[in-house]
């Protein structure tokens, strides 16, 4: 499996666990410029920015140390652009969580670790 489809692989049993725990999947991949939020979710709590890191077993390190500062960066600022640019009502006033999903492929099981609020920006 190349690159790409892992990450979509990923990304697919992600959206899927996030359904099964009452989100709403908003937006997948979203893109502004060069920013980029892997999904965009509702939940009862508030509006989940997730960024989803996916491996294939053996995995050298967790996939979720990959989401460091540079990135952390760069998902608070695709989240301010895309609150700016949706200027939505029902999105207004909503608390915003940062998350990470971690998968990790092996065979046809994809393991899923899930961080809410996995951290908060302090960039913005």
């Amino acid at each position: 499996m190349g690159r790409a489809q892992t990450g979509r692989t990923g990304e697919d049993a992600a959206c899927r666990y996030l359904t099964e725990q009452g989100h709403t999947i908003l937006e997948r991949n979203w893109r502004s410029g060069h920013l980029e939020i892997d999904i965009i979710s509702l939940a009862p709590d508030g509006l989940h920015i997730v960024e989803v890191k996916t491996r294939t077993a053996p995995a050298a390190a967790p996939p979720q140390d990959n989401v460091g500062y540079g990135k952390q960066k760069n998902l608070a600022g695709a989240a301010r652009r895309y609150l700016h640019e949706k200027d939505d009502r029902k999105l207004s006033g909503l608390e915003v969580f940062f998350d990470v999903i971690a998968v990790t492929l092996n065979g046809d099981c994809a393991d899923i670790a899930y961080f809410p609020q996995a951290f908060i920006p302090i960039y913005v």
